[in-house]
């Protein structure tokens, strides 16, 4: 079966790479974003799929953008591919797009359509606190993931999962399950079913105030935006930016979802009964493990932060370092 591959980060990586050794597929070419400044220097750096695709010297377009680049869509148009798998590409496909292959463009999206549509489907998942998502591979349509649904694939939500966690297992659920898509595709032995619009929920894209945040909400909900946002939440500490990496939240809903080590660890903590505070503030310092703090309801331990212009560190080296004091407010 003859493809072109759509995609840009490294969630579509393990896709990519998957039909370049499965001896059912001919990777013809691979679209993807434009190469990006980083670093002081802003070298540019070219993107994930983008590496992969030269270390096996597969053709490699980069259309600032892929609707208006004739030449582009002149050179898609005759390669003649069956189908065109889309994972992460980061660009609208338009009509003449979608309609060029003969099985039509397959999408590997991050979520249990139709919930999640756009474009940060698992860190809003996370955010949420859903404690399941998965994989839907699509028949794409001109809409934002609003296409015909193929197969779907699952994975829990574990309580300390971030998105990088949840990230890394999808892309390998994706890449098996765009195979089986394909194969049963050109088979005729599935067809797409239609979304149902009236239930689908939306994923957009992460603004920089979504990383800010807010000591008044629950523990649980800090918490989540924590690690489906992960690793850029900040809050503020004596007038500087402080990156929250990874908590815990505090409680008995929560202690049985601990791993055991980190259960040994919260054993050590004083009768959380007895705890109180305002928003943000530091209620507890315990050795070894680090500063638990106040929030709108319930107590969150910090595991695991990050200092402006500074590594990141477990809660207790934050301690250490800071000398940090009952009483002190974050935020």
């Amino acid at each position: 079966m003859k493809v072109v591959f759509f995609g840009t980060p490294q969630f579509a990586v393990p896709t990519l790479e998957k039909l370049l050794n499965a001896p059912e597929f001919a990777v013809l070419g691979v679209v993807t974003q434009p190469d990006k400044p980083r670093g002081r220097g802003k070298q540019l750096v070219p993107s994930p799929v983008k590496t992969v695709a030269v270390n096996h010297d597969i053709p490699v377009w980069q259309p600032q953008r892929i609707k208006k680049d004739t030449e582009a869509l002149t050179q898609l148009q005759a390669i003649g591919a069956d189908a065109f798998v889309v994972v992460a590409y980061g660009q609208i496909l338009s009509q003449q797009i979608l309609d060029m292959p003969k099985l039509g463009c397959i999408n590997v999206h991050g979520s249990i359509l139709p919930q999640y549509r756009g474009a940060a489907p698992i860190q809003w998942s996370i955010c949420n606190g859903e404690k399941e998502t998965g994989i839907t591979t699509m028949l794409m349509d001109a809409g934002m993931d609003t296409g015909a649904m193929l197969l779907t694939g699952t994975t829990p939500i574990g309580l300390l999962d971030n998105a990088h966690d949840v990230a890394a297992r999808l892309a390998a659920i994706g890449a098996d399950l765009l195979v089986e898509t394909l194969l049963k595709l050109e088979a005729g032995e599935i067809t797409g079913i239609p979304q149902d619009n009236a239930v689908a929920t939306y994923a957009p894209l992460i603004q920089k105030a979504d990383y800010q945040l807010d000591w008044s909400e629950s523990a649980i909900a800090i918490h989540n935006k924590i690690r489906g946002f992960y690793p850029n939440c900040v809050t503020s500490f004596r007038n500087q930016n402080l990156k929250i990496i990874a908590t815990v939240p505090l409680g008995s809903p929560y202690s049985e979802q601990l791993p055991p080590e980190l259960q040994d660890l919260l054993h050590k903590i004083t009768d959380l009964s007895i705890l109180s505070g305002s928003p943000g503030e530091i209620v507890i310092i315990t050795k070894g493990v680090g500063g638990i703090i106040q929030t709108g309801e319930g107590l969150l331990l910090l595991r695991e932060v990050q200092m402006a212009g500074k590594r990141s560190q477990s809660g207790w080296d934050f301690v250490n370092g800071m000398r940090l004091k009952v009483g002190e407010v974050l935020g």
